[in-house]
C-alpha cells in the first residue's frame, strides 16, 4: 500500500497548487512509489493520481463521509497485483467493518474484443487488450475474499466497483453487456450520482480507522501452490483465482474452444458468464497455437492446471504434457492418491493419459488430442530421440514441437525464456512462434507479467536476473521491499539449521544446490553424502530409478515432507515452490570483476560433455540458478562455497544469518534483516 489517509485529510491534497503540474497528493505518491517499489512511477500512474483519485475523494466529502479511510494501491496477498483504492469504514446498517474496492479507469471510449468479451480496447492505441474492468475488480474481490478471512466474516463486508469517470455511457456501451455482481459494478461520468448512493449505502460518517487497521493487519491465508490446485482439480471453486492477463489468456483459449466446437456441445459457462457465442472459427483459418510466456511465479502452471480443471468439469478432456519428470510424476501421483479401494488401476491409467511427456507424441495421430497443454515448454527438446528410440527412427530430425503441434487440435505452450537448463532444450517463444507459423499455424503470444511467488515481489525477480547477468544491467544491492525476505548464511550449517527450523514450524522448506558434486546411487539402501563443503555433508535427493526407505523418490522430493533431509537439484526443484528456499551456490558460478562468471570445469552435470559449446553451458548454468533462486514464496537464504563470491553476496544482501555471542550463554544462530522470523531477531542487552 502506498498511502492511507481519511477523505478529509486527502481533500486539501487533491488540488494542484497554482503553477504546479501535479497535486500535493500525487507528489507524495510519486515519492512513496519510488521508495517502496524501487522504480519510478509510470506516466499513467501519475495521470490517475492527478485525475482519478480526486473524483472519489470529492464524492466522499460531498456525501459527508470525510472520516472514511482511503487506502491507495493496496497490494493483493502473495502477488504483484494491486487494487487502485480500498475505502474503509462502518456499515450504516450493522456498524460492522465495510469495504469498497475501486478500480479507476480514465478511458473516454472503449470497445470489447470481438474474440473475447472479457477483454477490451482502452482506446489508447496500445498493442494489447486489457481485462474488462468489471471482471478485473470481480477477480480482485474474489482473490481478496479467498486470502483474507476477515472479509469473509460477514456476507456484505466487501463490494467492488469499476469507475470510468471520464466516459459517457454511450461511448463505452459494450462494457455494460458483462453481468454485474456485488463484487463488480460499472459506473461512468453519467453515473456519478449513483456512485454517491453506493458510498452512502456502504458507509456512515463515523471513523474508518478501525476497519482500515483490521484489513491491513488481517491474517492472510497461505498461498495456494501448484500441487494444491492439482489436488482440488475436481472441486468447483477448488482452483486458483486467475488475475489480469492470466484470466484474459485463459478466457481467450476457452472461448476459442467454444467457437471451434470441441466438442460440438461444449460451452464455457463454468469459466465465465454465459453469453452469446460469436461466429465459429472459419474453416480456412490455420490451426491456432497459443503461447503464454512469463517469468518464475507468473502463474504459467496455474493457468495450465486451471484450464485442464475447467475443461474437465465440462466434459472436455485436456492432456497436460511436460518435459519435467518430477512435475509429471507428481501430478500423476496426486491423481492416483485420490483413488478409492479397487480404483487404483483405473486412476493410474487415467493419470498416465492426462499427464504425459513431450517425447510421448512421436506416433500420435494428427489432431487426435483435442487440447494439449504443454507446460514447462522451455524444456522442449530439438527432437524426441533418446537412448530408448528404436534405431530405425533415430535419423528422424523432426522437431519435437512439430510433433506436439501436429498431435493437437489446439496446442497451448507455457514457458519462460530463462528456464531452459540442458543443452538440447530449445523452447523459447520466438522459436515456437517461428516454427508454428512456418507450418501454417496462427499464433497468439500472451505475456504473463505478474508474479505470485516471492511475496509478489517484482523487485526480487528483477534483482535475481541482474545478479545472474540475464539482463544488460549490472548486479545491484538488494533493497528489502517488505514482500520477499533475502538472507545470506555464513555457512551451510547455518543455512541448514535455519531451513530446518522453518520446516518444523510448519512451513514448507527445502535446500537446493548447483550441480557441483557427484550424484551417487544408494549404497546398501542408504544415500551417499555426496555434497561435501568443508566437512558439512549431505546427500542429494534420491537418484531417478532408485528408491530408499527413508527418503522420497526423486520426483516427489519437492512435495514430500521427507525431502527436507536431502539436497535438491534443479531437475527436482523446477516448477515447484516452497515457503522457505535455501540455495547453495557452488563453484560453477563465481563472482569476479563485478559480475558472475560461469566455471564449467566445476560442474558435475553429465549433460555438459566436451562437445557442448561454452556459451551453451554458460546459458544453462545461469538459467539453473535462476530456477533455484526463484522457488521461495516467503524467503530465500543463500550461501556461496567460493569465499570471494560469498563476500560479494554479503556486500549485496543486507540480511545475514550467523552465530552471535550472547552474554552469559552459548553462541546462538541469529539473523539480521527487515522481516526475519521473530525467533531469529537479535535482541540487545
Amino acid at each position: 500500500m502506498l498511502l492511507q489517509l481519511s477523505a478529509a485529510e486527502l481533500g486539501p491534497l487533491v488540488t494542484a497548487r497554482s503553477g504546479a503540474v501535479n497535486s500535493p497528493l500525487t507528489e507524495r505518491l510519486v515519492s512513496e512509489h519510488s521508495r517502496i517499489k524501487d522504480r519510478e512511477a509510470q506516466a499513467s500512474d501519475i495521470r490517475a493520481w492527478n485525475n482519478s483519485i480526486p473524483v472519489v475523494v470529492r464524492a466522499l466529502l460531498e456525501c459527508g463521509l470525510g472520516e472514511v479511510e482511503v487506502q491507495v494501491e493496496v497490494d493483493l496477498p502473495h502477488t504483484s497485483s494491486a487494487v487502485d483504492l480500498v475505502l474503509c469504514g462502518q456499515h450504516p446498517g450493522t456498524g460492522e467493518d465495510s469495504y469498497l474496492a475501486v478500480e479507476l479507469k480514465q478511458v473516454r471510449h472503449a470497445t470489447v474484443d470481438p474474440r473475447c468479451p472479457i477483454a477490451f480496447d482502452l482506446g489508447f492505441g496500445g498493442p494489447r487488450n486489457s481485462l474488462h474492468p468489471v471482471r478485473q475488480i470481480q477477480r480482485y474481490c474474489e482473490y481478496m475474499m479467498r486470502y483474507l478471512p476477515h472479509l469473509r466474516e460477514s456476507e456484505d463486508r466487501l463490494m467492488g466497483v469499476a469507475l470510468l469517470h471520464n466516459a459517457r455511457d454511450e461511448d463505452v456501451a459494450e462494457l455494460f453487456d458483462l453481468p454485474e455482481t456485488d463484487h463488480g459494478f460499472l459506473y461512468t461520468l453519467d453515473d456519478i450520482d449513483r456512485f454517491r448512493r453506493v458510498l452512502t449505502s456502504r458507509f456512515t460518517a463515523a471513523s474508518g480507522k478501525r476497519a482500515a487497521h483490521a484489513l491491513e493487519n488481517a491474517r492472510r491465508e497461505p498461498l495456494r501452490k501448484v500441487t494444491d490446485v492439482a489436488r482440488h482439480r475436481s472441486v468447483t471453486g477448488g482452483g486458483l483465482v486467475l488475475l489480469d492477463e492470466q484470466y484474459v489468456a485463459a478466457d481467450r483459449i476457452i472461448r476459442y474452444l467454444q467457437r471451434a466446437a470441441l466438442p460440438a456441445n461444449f460451452d464455457a459457462e463454468l469459466f465465465h458468464d454465459n453469453r452469446t457465442v460469436h461466429d465459429p472459427v472459419p474453416e480456412t483459418e490455420g490451426k491456432r497455437v497459443f503461447i503464454l510466456r512469463g517469468g518464475p511465479g507468473s502463474g504459467k502452471s496455474a493457468v495450465a492446471l486451471e484450464l485442464q480443471r475447467v475443461l474437465g468439469l465440462k466434459g472436455q478432456e485436456a492432456v497436460l504434457a511436460s518435459g519435467s519428470h518430477a512435475y509429471t510424476e507428481t501430478l500423476r501421483d496426486i491423481m492416483i492418491g485420490t483413488a478409492r479401494r479397487g480404483q487404483v488401476a483405473g486412476k493410474t491409467r487415467t493419470a498416465k493419459r492426462l499427464y504425459r511427456y513431450f517425447n510421448s507424441f512421436t506416433k500420435t495421430a494428427p489432431n487426435s488430442v483435442g487440447v494439449l497443454i504443454c507446460d514447462e515448454a522451455h524444456r522442449m527438446r530439438r527432437n524426441s530421440t533418446d537412448r530408448y528410440t528404436p534405431k530405425e527412427l533415430r535419423d528422424d530430425d523432426r522437431p519435437q514441437a512439430i510433433e506436439l503441434i501436429r498431435a493437437a487440435k489446439v496446442p497451448v505452450f507455457l514457458l519462460d525464456d530463462h528456464q531452459s537448463i540442458r543443452p538440447d532444450e530449445v523452447g523459447t517463444a520466438d522459436y515456437l512462434k517461428e516454427l508454428a507459423e512456418d507450418n501454417g499455424c496462427v499464433v497468439e503470444v500472451t505475456e504473463l507479467e505478474g508474479t505470485f511467488r516471492a511475496g509478489g515481489s517484482r523487485r526480487y525477480q528483477q534483482w535475481v536476473q541482474r545478479l545472474l547477468g540475464l539482463t544488460v544491467s549490472d548486479p545491484v544491492p538488494w533493497r528489502p521491499d517488505g514482500r520477499m525476505e533475502l538472507l545470506v548464511a555464513d555457512s551451510p550449517d547455518h543455512l541448514e539449521e535455519f531451513i530446518r527450523i522453518r520446516h518444523h514450524e510448519g512451513a514448507s522448506a527445502r535446500i537446493t544446490a548447483g550441480f557441483c558434486w557427484p550424484w551417487s546411487k544408494p549404497v546398501d539402501g542408504q544415500l551417499v553424502d555426496d555434497v561435501d563443503i568443508e566437512g558439512w555433508r549431505q546427500p542429494w535427493n534420491v537418484k531417478p530409478t532408485y528408491s530408499v526407505s527413508h527418503a522420497p523418490k526423486s520426483d516427489l522430493w519437492a512435495t514430500d515432507d521427507r525431502g527436507i533431509g536431502q539436497i535438491g537439484c534443479v531437475y527436482t526443484a523446477q516448477t515447484f515452490e516452497y515457503d522457505w528456499n535455501g540455495v547453495i551456490i557452488g563453484p560453477d558460478l563465481l563472482f569476479r570483476d563485478g559480475k558472475f562468471k560461469v566455471n564449467r570445469m566445476a560442474s558435475c552435470d553429465p549433460a555438459f560433455g566436451p562437445k557442448v559449446d561454452d556459451d551453451v553451458v554458460d546459458r544453462c548454468i545461469r538459467n539453473a540458478y535462476h530456477v533455484l533462486l526463484t522457488r521461495g514464496v516467503h524467503g530465500t537464504v543463500v550461501h556461496a562455497v567460493d569465499q570471494a563470491t560469498q563476500n560479494e553476496l554479503r556486500r549485496l544482501i543486507p540480511g545475514t544469518i550467523s552465530m552471535q555471542n550472547s552474554k552469559g550463554g552459548p553462541s546462538k544462530l541469529t539473523a539480521e534483516g527487515s522481516a526475519v522470523p521473530p525467533a531469529y531477531r537479535r535482541h540487545g542487552g
